[in-house]
């Protein structure tokens, strides 16, 4: 960490983290901790926070489906071990909501709550086969995806089901393909398979006017928020001949993705807030040298990204139960970072930012200011 004097802008970004952290307290506002205790897997050391108007309490930190860098194959006998073991040290420290997103993390994840369903809410996104790919943007294909998937990995319902959307800059989904989606959504919400529906894009232009456009259908959004992530105030725009910053609110396109989510109600799950294990010095490397330091970045990141009340949880992927443990135990720690630690990060999401492997860069490009 740079022993040097702290910069002007240093000093703004610490004070902006700062004043975020102190308006949320560490188990969120007053009279939610009834409604948290008749959650599942309920522990008094966990926060919970509401998913949308879905009436659902999901723990603040959540269990991300990806498990990169484990040592593991998807099918084998150690896999199966490690995922079952992760997911019981999520159910014993009060984490109840798991978040698939392909064909192999929903078999994966509903074998390992066989037996104990209830413990856990599970969103569901079979990504292969959902708007991505232009074969499966229609109402009936959408819904025979959902059908095939539910019979492969033997589930009765669905807690939230949020297909996987367009996310590259130069991809927009039509308004017919829009509608496609929402018609699937309400439909099998209707027939009892699903309880409640979202979406998932790394577009959030698009989800803002998804969540403006379909308040009902839309109740979840599933979109990045890093440790490098802030909220959008101005942007510079052209006025006259010279650049100039434009206060936001003005015209739809400078307005907050974290306000239209606020104002809307939706619920919000933040995913990537290690970037892709870019934060860390070992990369998301399982067991490394630097684990101590890197455990640390982890709790501090998470601190940090809870600091945005938009938020419903964060959902680091996680691959040993140490990490689920580390993890919980930032709920525990006091959301306001000192001056001290709020430099720490500022170096850490430097390094994050340089790190980015090129086929991220989207990342900073398009979730640094949201």
């Amino acid at each position: 960490m740079s022993k040097g004097p702290i910069t002007r802008r240093e000093f703004v970004r610490n004070t902006a983290l700062i004043t975020a952290a102190a308006a949320t307290p560490v188990y969120g506002a007053p009279g939610r901790q009834e409604a948290a205790s008749k959650t599942r897997s309920y522990n008094e050391n966990m926060e919970y926070r509401p998913l949308g108007t879905t009436g659902l309490m999901i723990s603040a930190i959540s269990l991300g489906g990806h498990w990169k860098k484990l040592p593991y194959r998807f099918g084998t006998e150690e896999f199966a071990k490690n995922r079952h073991e992760v997911v019981s040290a999520c159910i014993e420290r009060g984490i109840n909501y798991i978040d698939a997103c392909t064909a192999q993390e929903i078999l994966a994840y509903s074998e390992a709550l066989r037996g104990r369903r209830e413990a856990m809410y599970l969103g569901f996104s079979h990504y292969e086969h959902e708007m991505r790919f232009s074969e499966w943007q229609t109402t009936e294909k959408l819904l025979a995806a959902l059908d095939d998937m539910m019979l492969q990995a033997k589930l009765e319902y669905v807690d939230f089901w949020r297909p996987t959307c367009y996310w590259k800059p130069d991809t927009d989904h039509t308004v017919v393909q829009e509608e496609a989606m929402v018609g699937a959504l309400e439909k099998a919400k209707k027939a009892g398979k699903v309880r409640f529906s979202g979406m998932s894009t790394h577009k959030h232009d698009w989800a803002m006017r998804m969540i403006q456009t379909y308040p009902d259908t839309i109740q979840g959004i599933v979109l990045p928020y890093t440790a490098g992530s802030k909220k959008a105030h101005m942007r510079v725009d052209l006025v006259g001949d010279d650049w100039a910053g434009v206060e936001e609110k003005q015209a739809d396109s400078m307005y907050s993705l974290i306000d239209v989510v606020k104002e809307h109600k939706a619920g919000w799950i933040g995913i990537k807030p290690f970037a892709s294990g870019s934060v860390f010095k070992a990369r998301g490397a399982l067991n490394p040298a630097t684990k101590q330091e890197d455990d640390r970045r982890a709790r501090l990141t998470l601190r940090y990204v809870l600091g945005n009340d938009a938020l419903s949880a964060a959902i680091p992927g996680m691959i040993t139960p140490d990490q689920v443990n580390n993890a919980a135990q930032a709920v525990r720690e006091r959301r306001q970072l000192d001056m001290a630690e709020a430099r720490e990060l500022d170096q850490a999401v430097g390094e994050m930012w340089a790190n980015l492997p090129p086929d991220y860069q989207w990342l900073r490009r398009e979730w640094e200011y949201v």
